[in-house]
C-alpha cells in the first residue's frame, strides 16, 4: 500500500509500505475513505518532537471495514467506520466512566499509520463505531473531523462546562478552536468569544456560532474578554494550542469558579503555583476521550446537524501529502485532508 511517512523535521514522503494485516484477534483492518493532516503532527514536523527514524504518520480517519479478527463482534466488513486516534476497549471502569484515552489497554489507534490506503485498528470493537449505511461523499469530511478535531473540540467545551447561561471564550483559531466554538454553539452557550487574528477563520468561527471576535492575544486578549463581560472574565474558556501563552492566556480569560477545557497537546507548559492558586479557575483537560462522543456526532453529522467538515479548506490526494503538512504549517490551510 501507499502510506505517508515522516523522515525528519520537513521531510514527508509517501511510499510503498506493507499491507497491514490482522495481528490480534481483536485487530480490524479497513480500507481509508478519508485521513488528514493534525495539527499535532505539525510538532514532529517542525523538530519541535523528535523524529526517531521513519514514522508511519496519520491518526484521524475513516473507512469501510476490510477483515476483522475472530474476536470482534460490533463492526463486520463492508460497513463504513469512524474511530479515534486511541484504541480502547471500552468496557474497563475508566472507558465506562468516559475516558477512553485512558483505557488501561490503551493503544495508539491506527499504529500502522492512518494516512495511508489501509490501516490496521486494534480493538476494534471498543474504538470502531459504525455509521447508519454508507454515508453520501460529502458528509464524509464531517465524519472524519468526529474522528479527532470535532470530538477534541467537544471535549474541550463539556470539560469547561459550556453551556446555557455562560460566556464561553476560545484560544486558538486552528481546527479544534473552531470545532470547540461550533461544540460551545452546539451545547446552548449565550455567548461564544473566538480569538482569531486571521480573517478566514475569524468568518468560519462566526459561522459555527461566534457571537465575538477578539483579535488580541495574551494579558491584551485577557482585557478585552474581561470588558466583555463586565470585568470578571469568561464562564467557560477552551484551550486549544498547548504553549505557555496559551494556557496562561486561557486561565487569566476565565473568572473565578470558572472553567477552562484544555486539550492543546502541551509543550513546556509551566504553571504558576501561586497565580493558579489564587486564580480559583477549575482546570480539565487532556487527550479527548473521542470514542465517548462518537455516537452523537456521528448521529448530529449524518443528519446534517452540523457540518463540521467545513474546517478542511484543502483536500489533496494521498500522493501530495507533503503538500498538506507544507500548506498547513505555513498557515495557508486550515486543515488538510488527503484522500488515497
Amino acid at each position: 500500500m501507499r502510506g505517508a511517512v515522516l523522515h525528519a523535521p520537513g521531510d514527508v514522503r509517501v511510499e510503498d509500505r506493507p499491507d497491514p494485516r490482522i495481528e490480534q484477534p481483536t485487530d480490524a483492518v479497513i480500507q481509508l475513505a478519508a485521513a488528514c493532516v493534525c495539527g499535532s503532527d505539525l510538532w514532529p514536523y517542525r523538530g519541535i518532537e523528535a523524529v526517531n527514524g521513519p514514522s508511519p504518520m496519520g491518526h484521524e480517519y475513516v473507512g469501510v471495514v476490510e477483515e476483522v479478527g475472530s474476536d470482534v463482534r460490533t463492526v463486520q466488513p463492508g460497513q463504513f467506520v469512524v474511530g479515534s486516534f486511541f484504541a480502547s476497549d471500552n468496557t474497563c471502569a475508566i472507558c465506562r466512566a468516559g475516558y477512553q484515552t485512558h483505557c488501561v489497554n490503551r493503544q495508539p489507534g491506527a499504529p500502522t499509520g492512518a494516512q495511508a490506503e489501509y490501516a490496521r485498528i486494534p480493538l476494534a470493537d471498543g474504538t470502531l463505531v459504525a455509521t447508519p449505511g454508507m454515508p453520501d461523499d460529502d458528509l464524509v469530511p464531517g465524519l472524519l473531523a468526529a474522528s479527532d478535531v470535532l470530538g477534541t473540540g467537544w471535549f474541550a467545551a463539556v470539560a469547561a462546562e459550556a453551556g446555557p447561561g455562560k460566556t464561553v471564550a476560545v484560544v486558538g483559531d486552528g481546527a479544534v478552536g473552531l470545532l470547540g466554538v461550533l461544540a460551545a454553539s452546539q451545547l446552548g452557550a449565550d455567548r461564544v468569544i473566538a480569538f482569531s487574528r486571521h480573517e478566514d477563520r475569524q468568518r468560519l468561527a462566526r459561522e459555527f456560532g461566534a457571537t465575538d471576535i477578539v483579535p488580541s492575544r495574551g494579558d491584551e486578549g485577557v482585557a478585552e474578554v474581561e470588558a466583555l463581560t463586565n470585568g470578571l472574565g469568561a464562564h467557560s474558556v477552551i484551550e486549544a494550542v498547548g504553549t505557555q501563552e496559551s494556557m496562561l492566556q486561557a486561565i487569566r480569560a476565565t473568572r473565578a469558579g470558572g472553567h477552562v477545557g484544555y486539550v492543546g497537546v502541551s509543550h513546556d507548559v509551566s504553571l504558576p503555583g501561586e497565580e493558579l492558586f489564587f486564580s480559583g479557575v477549575h482546570l480539565h483537560g487532556g487527550p479527548a476521550p473521542v470514542r465517548r462522543f462518537l455516537p452523537e456526532l456521528i448521529d448530529l453529522v449524518c443528519t446534517r446537524a452540523i457540518d463540521p467538515g467545513r474546517v478542511f479548506d484543502l483536500e489533496l490526494p494521498l500522493e501530495q501529502a507533503a503538500e498538506g503538512y507544507r500548506a498547513m504549517d505555513e498557515r495557508r490551510a486550515i486543515k488538510a485532508l488527503l484522500r488515497p
